[in-house]
C-alpha cells in the first residue's frame, strides 16, 4: 500500500542503500516547499500554467512492442487497432487476495472489503479501465515445498476476480504486493518461511501500529536480506520469480489481464530494485511472450522527494512499463503548505516521472496516486494532478476504491452497524470526469478544460478504430473534429463514446458536454 507518512524516522530511511537520510529529509523539505509555491494559484488560475512550456513527447519511429490484450510503442500503450490507449484504473484490497488473516487463532490484521460483479461494473461506469489487484506472495506460496506449491484455491480466486472484470470491461494488472515485507512482521508481502533473520515475533492484528512496524528491526533486516548480495537473498529472489513465472502461466493467454507488476514499492538502492526488476521480468518473458511487465523504483527516494534515479539505458525487458507513485503532499508537509498547493507546486512528481520512463523507454503508469478525500483541498489536488498526467501522457491508478482501515480513503463509506457501502459524490467527482481513453493516431497535447476535452494529435491512415472518449453518463456530448461537428457514437450508461476524427495530417478533436 502506501501509507508511508509513519516512516520518516532515520532508521527507515537508512534502508534507502546509496542516499543518506540527512540528503533524503533535506530533499523532502525542498519538495514540499516546491508544492507549496504561489499560494494564490488554484484550479481556475491557468497563468502559471500558461507561463510552463506544455510538455511535448519526443518523436520515435520505435517499432511497437505487440502485446496482449496490449502493447507498447514509444511511450504510450497501444491496442491491437493501432490506437495509442490511455489508461485510468483504481487499486483495490479484494477480501481473500489481500493477505492479512491467520489460521493460527491471532487476530486478522485489517478488515478487507469484499469484491464482486457490481463493483467491477461500477468501476467501469465511473471511467475506470483497469483495476490494479494488489496480491501476496504469502497467499500464492504460503508453504516452504520442494518442489514449490501454490495455493490452487488462490489462484483461482484471483481467475474469479478477473473474471468478474473482465466481464465488466475492466482490465486487471496483477500487483505482487507487499507493505512492511510481511503480514508476520509488518502488513502483507511475503511468507514466514521467506523472512530471514527469523524474526523477534510473529505478529497479530489489529493493525495500530504500522508505523512502527515499518521501523521495526525486524522489516528491515528482512528487507535487507531479501534484496542483499548474500544468502538468502538470492535463494529467496529466485524463489520470488519462480512464484510470479507460475502466475504469470496460470493467466497465460487471459486477454482480462493487463500485465503482471513485479513489487510494489521496494525499499532498497536503485541497483537492489533494478536487479530484481530484471530478473522477474526475465521470469515472465520466459513464459509469456506478450505480457506486460510492470515496475517501480525504490520507493523513499519517490515518496519522500518526488524523483527517482534518472536510468541511463532502456530496460531491457521488451514490453515494460514504468509504475511510480506519486503522492505529493498526500504525507509530508504542513496544512499550510496543503492551503498553498498549487499546480505548479505539484508539478515535479509527474515531470520527473515522465523523464524517467523517457530513460527506460517505456510508457508510464502512476501506479497508485491519492490524497485524503477529506482532506485541505483535496478536490484541488485531484484536479492538479490529473491535469498534469494528462499533459505529461500519462496513465496512473487511484487509491484506493474501498477502505474501512488506516486513513478510510476511498470512494465509498462503510456503516459498521448495516455492514453497507454507499458511494461518497464528492470523492467520485474528483477521479471521474471526461478523458481520452483511445486515440487514432499519435497524441500531441491534450487536456481537459471545464469539462470539456481537448486533444491534438497526428492521424495514421492504418489505425483501424475510432477515438474513444469517456464522458460521465447522463451528460449530452458533442463534438468537433478540426472545428467540423461531427457524430458521437451512442454512449451505452458507462459514457464511453466512439467519434471519428483521423486520418492523414493534424487534426484538433474537441469533446465535451455541450459545445467546445
Amino acid at each position: 500500500m502506501t501509507r508511508l507518512a509513519s516512516i520518516a524516522c532515520l532508521s527507515f530511511l537508512a534502508a534507502c542503500g546509496g542516499t543518506s537520510p540527512a540528503a533524503l529529509v533535506d530533499a523532502s523539505a525542498d519538495a514540499n516547499a516546491d508544492a507549496s509555491t504561489d499560494a494564490s494559484t488554484d484550479a481556475s488560475d491557468a497563468s502559471t500554467d500558461a507561463a510552463t512550456p506544455r510538455y511535448a513527447m519526443p518523436s520515435c519511429d520505435a517499432p511497437a512492442f505487440v502485446g496482449s490484450p496490449l502493447g507498447t510503442r514509444c511511450g504510450h500503450f497501444v491496442d491491437a487497432e493501432g490506437r495509442v490507449r490511455f489508461l485510468l484504473g483504481v487499486n483495490a484490497r479484494v477480501e481473500g487476495l489481500f493477505d492479512v488473516s491467520f489460521d493460527d487463532g491471532r487476530l486478522p490484521l485489517e478488515p478487507i472489503p469484499s469484491f464482486d460483479g457490481s463493483d467491477a461494473a461500477r468501476m467501469h461506469e465511473l471511467g475506470f479501465g483497469v483495476l490494479r489487484l494488489p496480491l501476496n506472495w504469502s497467499g500464492l506460496e504460503p508453504e516452504d515445498h520442494d518442489p514449490p506449491a501454490y495455493d490452487a484455491a488462490y489462484l483461482d480466486r484471483i481467475a474469479e476476480v478477473v473474471a468478474l472484470c473482465r466481464d465488466a470491461g475492466v482490465l486487471v494488472l496483477l500487483d505482487l504486493h507487499q507493505d512492511a515485507y510481511s503480514k508476520e512482521i509488518g502488513e502483507d508481502g511475503a511468507p514466514y518461511w521467506a523472512i530471514a533473520p527469523t524474526p523477534s515475533a510473529r505478529l497479530g492484528g489489529p493493525l495500530d501500529d504500522l508505523g512502527a512496524r515499518r521501523q521495526s528491526a525486524d522489516v528491515l533486516a528482512a528487507s535487507a536480506s531479501f534484496f542483499g548480495d548474500a544468502e538468502p537473498g538470492p535463494t529467496l529472489r529466485a524463489r520470488f520469480s519462480a512464484m510470479v513465472s507460475a502466475l504469470t502461466q496460470r493467466f497465460l493467454g487471459d486477454e482480462g489481464v493487463l500485465g503482471i507488476e513485479v513489487y510494489n514499492e521496494p525499499v532498497a538502492n536503485d541497483a537492489e530494485v533494478a536487479r530484481l526488476n530484471e530478473q522477474v521480468a526475465a521470469a515472465i518473458r520466459a513464459v509469456d511472450a506478450t505480457r506486460l511487465v510492470f515496475f517501480e523504483p525504490p520507493v523513499l527516494p519517490r515518496n519522500f522527494t518526488d524523483q527517482s534515479a534518472r536510468p541511463d539505458a532502456p530496460f531491457p525487458t521488451p514490453g515494460a512499463v514504468y509504475a511510480p507513485h506519486v503522492y505529493t503532499l498526500a504525507f509530508f508537509g504542513s496544512d499550510a503548505q496543503r492551503e498553498g498547493m498549487s499546480l505548479e507546486g505539484l508539478r515535479k512528481g509527474n515531470r520527473t516521472a515522465r523523464s524517467e520512463a523517457e530513460g527506460f523507454g517505456t510508457p508510464l503508469f502512476v501506479g497508485e496516486f491519492g490524497y485524503d478525500p477529506a482532506g485541505i483541498r483535496a478536490a484541488d489536488w485531484y484536479a492538479f494532478e490529473r491535469d498534469l498526467q494528462d499533459e505529461y501522457l500519462a496513465s496512473g491508478a487511484v487509491w484506493v476504491w474501498k477502505e474501512r482501515s488506516q486513513g478510510s480513503w476511498g470512494l465509498f463509506d462503510y456503516d459498521e452497524g448495516t455492514g453497507t457501502w454507499s458511494e461518497r459524490p464528492s470523492a467520485v467527482a474528483m477521479v471521474s470526469r471526461p478523458r481520452v481513453v483511445a486515440v487514432a493516431g499519435w497524441p500531441e497535447s491534450y487536456r481537459v478544460l471545464d469539462g470539456k476535452i481537448d486533444l491534438t494529435f497526428a492521424g495514421d491512415p492504418e489505425v483501424l478504430g475510432p477515438n474513444l472518449m469517456y464522458i460521465p453518463a447522463g451528460w449530452d456530448v458533442l463534438a468537433r473534429c478540426d472545428g467540423a461537428t461531427v457524430d458521437v457514437g451512442t454512449a451505452s450508461a458507462t459514457g464511453f463514446r466512439e467519434v471519428v476524427c483521423g486520418g492523414a495530417g493534424t487534426h484538433r478533436l474537441e469533446v465535451g458536454p455541450s459545445a467546445p
